[in-house]
């Protein structure tokens, strides 16, 4: 082989492994999850999704490659004045990710720092109608209309916010002592209500227990009063009926007329056992029971009674004799 031949052949592999590196250095694998701006001959040419994709080579080029993932955007704390004039410091955080990989290569020269500034100032116009009361309990308010109106800016940039949070709300230490001094004062009074409901309470809980106490007692003692009482009727009861029987037991065996006087004055008698007690007596009943020698015999009355000693009479005096001398005035 000639030597012109074998330059030749040199020349060739050495242009095959050129154009064979330039296939290659053309070619690209587009990752999941990522997108890549093509332009060709600088005018944007289209946008590959993941997968391969082969490059023109020298007249085209990837400019941007985009993120499709979820971004966090964290502001630095910035001073903030409300309403009421107090000026605090507050940082968000703003969640996006890029739906649209053209508006975000071509829609701002830097679109990061862009929506930085725009979140500031969104952040400063809600806080400053805001007093500072509202401020620090409308979380959700602020972060509501931040995210509104930050994703519909943010559209041509082909930015979509998901959600904004404020992170921190940082007040002057004037402020923080006086609002630390107002909840000092508000858990003491909430402290204050606590012990008084408790005593409230209490009171009711021991005024509750007393009434039941006293009705219970009451209604123990009706009950033990019924139950007396019924005892006694049942006893009174159960006498006259004794009585009763009693009497019918004498008319049954044929008992006179002297025998149930003789019972009514037993039943005298028992009634006038006692101090104080003064018995009078039908004339009729004492002839009765005195002219009965039943009643004779057992007490004591009628005839076997001892009769009072009469008092011997007195002779009479001698009225001739009064002016006469006794024997002693002699003897004298």
């Amino acid at each position: 082989m000639s030597d012109g031949s074998i330059v030749l052949t040199v020349i060739l592999c050495l242009l095959g492994v050129v154009i064979l590196g330039i296939i290659f250095s053309n070619i690209r694998i587009v990752p999941q999850s990522m997108k890549f701006v093509i332009e060709l001959l600088g005018k944007y040419k289209e946008t590959w999704d993941a997968g391969l994709h082969v490059k023109v080579p020298f007249i085209s080029k990837v400019v941007k490659k985009v993120t499709l993932k979820e971004q966090i955007l964290d502001s630095p704390p910035q001073n903030v004045i409300t309403k009421d004039n107090v000026t605090m410091k507050i940082d968000a955080v703003v969640y996006f990710y890029v739906q649209d990989a053209k508006l975000y290569t071509y829609g701002a020269v830097n679109p990061i720092s862009a929506m930085e500034n725009l979140t500031a100032t969104t952040l400063r116009n809600i806080v400053g109608a805001l007093d500072l009361d509202e401020t620090l309990t409308s979380r959700d308010l602020i972060n509501t209309k931040m995210r509104e109106i930050i994703d519909k800016e943010t559209d041509p940039w082909g930015i979509k916010v998901v959600r904004v949070e404020i992170k921190n709300i940082i007040p002057p230490a004037e402020i923080r002592d006086a609002m630390e001094r107002q909840m000092k004062a508000e858990r003491d009074r909430r402290e204050t209500l606590l012990q008084a409901e408790g005593h409230k309470q209490a009171a009711i809980t021991r005024a509750e227990g007393d009434k039941m106490a006293a009705i219970l007692a009451a209604e123990g003692e009706r009950d033990a009063r019924i139950a007396r009482a019924e005892g006694e009727a049942k006893a009174i009861f159960l006498r006259k009926k004794a009585e009763a029987d009693g009497i019918i037991a004498l008319r049954e065996a044929g008992a006179d007329a002297a025998v149930l006087e003789l019972k009514k004055f037993e039943a005298l008698v028992k009634m006038a056992d006692g101090t104080a007690s003064k018995l009078i007596i039908p004339t009729d009943a004492v002839n009765a029971v005195t002219g009965n020698v039943l009643f004779s015999e057992t007490t004591g009355l009628g005839d076997s009674t001892k009769s009072a000693n009469k008092p011997a009479p007195k002779k009479p005096e001698d009225p001739c004799c009064e002016d006469k001398p006794s024997q002693k005035d002699f003897t004298e």
